[in-house]
């Protein structure tokens, strides 16, 4: 059973709401609902920032980030390892890519996701909305008791494993 949908959380600049990445089904259900915006929690779609460094293939600088929600019935642990491209012994590989989070200075934290290296965008959404972002991860060793081996600037790969 899978879900595709995309990455959304609360805008980058506010200083509450939800600290967490979701992943927003493409076809919503309402219950009751007003048409009207109060002023309440809101959530935003995320779209990448990656215009100093791009590791990816393709070019997704202010393109929203696509999801997919999966169970597998199989495997029923699913384990995001920060800093490894591949999984332990004995666990399987779903995807490895690179480690993102909101940018370090914004007012509002996220959690770290793990992106796939043949990163994908929602299509046609090349446009910057700067609702909630996704910045690349690097070690910053002033404040990193671990360098080496780990070192100054380099973006962190991440891997996404199932048992």
């Amino acid at each position: 059973m899978c879900y595709p949908g995309f990455i959304a959380g609360g805008r980058h600049d506010h200083i509450g709401g939800g600290s967490n990445h979701l992943c927003l089904p493409n076809q919503p259900k309402y219950g009751k609902y007003t048409d009207s915006f109060e002023r309440t929690g809101g959530i935003y779609g995320a779209e990448y920032e990656v215009s100093s460094f791009n590791p990816f293939k393709r070019n997704v600088h202010n393109h929203d980030a696509p999801c997919v929600v999966c169970y597998v019935r199989s495997r029923g642990t699913q384990l995001m390892i920060p800093a490894r491209d591949d999984c332990p012994n004995g666990w399987t590989e779903e995807y490895h890519g690179y480690l993102m989070t909101e940018h370090w200075d914004h007012q509002n934290t996220r959690n770290f996701i793990c992106v796939d290296w043949d990163v994908e965008s929602v299509p046609g959404s090349q446009s910057n909305h700067n609702g909630a972002l996704l910045y690349l991860v690097q070690a910053n060793c002033g404040y990193f008791s671990k360098c080496p081996p780990y070192y100054e600037g380099r973006e962190l790969t991440c891997a996404v494993c199932t048992k």
